[in-house]
């Protein structure tokens, strides 16, 4: 399932082992979140590199639905995609998106952001909805507190958390075939609060999931709070099966993560700060980049961007730039298109624009994580 093949420090290199093939760890996972990565097809993706996608329980319930996505043959099929793929399980989007809901021992009864119909999501259901999908990697239902929640509401929702997600793993154990390869993870919750995680660490590890996430951070807390956290945290969290920061980060905060023993990473800002015409640039070749110095630099609360920097490719700077976006970069985006052509494009309102600052900004994320596993 995991093979843990080098570690120096709390640093790791491993292999995740899925139906829809193998990992090499660290990894990212650029977001689909309702079947596509935003403006990019299954072919880009393969073609950048991308070793797995994530995709959304809450939305592929509204839309296709369950019934539907049972019709179509799964998401793989769907989205004509053969590698694999992590489904959310909804939780995080029922507490962010819905305009309505209510939360008992049983699940939450929940407002749709798009009908207003009134939909319930449960461990059971999400579990059922995930299996449906043809996820090789599943996440518990989990109970979602809000960034700036009391103590006790942080401990309420790790002690459900810790609940519902015994009913996830025997949800999935009850229907899952002799031969299924998919993997279940538990999600660590407690906010910033030291003790909680690590009862939460305790009580995921004593039900016995293949995987575990740092969940409910990268959501408005202080860095050196997520920090703090995630430090703490991984050693509460087996050797012997991959750990996933939820959501985050920047590229600096990815490198720190993975000095503290992290495996797995998706976020969305890659993609949403490409849209909006901000680049991802590296300072220097990235082959040569000494990472040792780059974490000496974040922990020392310098410049924590050392080794890229961001590129507006709005400014008017740009209008007759004819380099290309990034010189050490290798995408068909770079190797193709000037800052001035790029430029140009998101001034006259041109998709195009959002898709090949996508295609450069994915490019740069799946290329931090190549050079995190040298």
């Amino acid at each position: 399932m995991f093979q843990l093949k080098k570690q120096e420090g709390k640093r790791r290199w491993g292999m995740l082992f899925t139906a829809h093939g193998d990992i090499e760890t660290p990894f990212f996972m650029p977001i689909a979140t309702k079947g596509a990565v935003k403006t990019l097809s299954s072919s880009d993706m393969r073609q950048l590199g991308a070793q797995i996608l994530l995709s959304n329980t809450y939305h592929l319930l509204l839309r296709p639905g369950m019934e539907e996505m049972k019709r179509l043959g799964g998401l793989h099929r769907l989205m004509n995609w053969d590698r694999p793929i992590l489904t959310d399980s909804g939780g995080y989007q029922v507490f962010s998106l819905s305009k309505t809901n209510k939360t008992t021992e049983d699940g939450v009864t929940f407002q749709s952001h798009i009908d207003g119909a009134r939909v319930e999501l449960t461990p059971e259901r999400s579990i059922e909805m995930q299996r449906v999908i043809g996820s090789d990697i599943m996440m518990q239902f989990d109970d979602v507190a809000g960034g700036d929640s009391s103590r006790e509401r942080y401990e309420e929702a790790m002690e459900r958390s810790l609940r519902w997600g015994a009913r996830s793993r025997e949800a999935k154990i009850s229907r899952q075939a002799r031969d299924d390869k998919t993997k279940l993870f538990g999600i660590v919750q407690g906010g910033t609060h030291e003790d909680l995680r690590e009862r939460s660490a305790r009580g995921l590890v004593e039900i016995g999931f293949d995987g575990y996430a740092i969940g409910g951070l990268s959501v408005g807390e202080k860095r050196e709070d997520a920090y703090r956290i995630v430090r703490m945290i991984t050693s509460h969290l087996p050797e012997d099966k991959p750990r996933y920061f939820m959501g985050g980060g920047m590229p600096e905060e990815i490198v720190y993560y993975v000095h503290q023993g992290v495996d797995m990473f998706d976020c969305v800002l890659p993609t949403r700060n490409a849209r909006h015409g901000t680049l991802f640039i590296w300072n220097q070749d990235p082959s040569t980049i000494e990472w040792p110095k780059v974490m000496s630099s974040i922990e020392g609360h310098e410049d924590q961007s050392t080794f890229y920097s961001k590129l507006h490719a709005t400014n008017e700077i740009y209008a007759f730039d004819e380099a290309p976006i990034d010189p050490f970069c290798d995408c068909s985006t770079c190797a193709t298109t000037s800052r001035a052509y790029l430029r140009h494009l998101f001034s006259v309102g041109e998709v195009l624009a959002q898709r090949l600052a996508t295609i450069h900004n994915l490019a740069f994320y799946l290329r931090l994580m190549k050079e995190l596993r040298k």
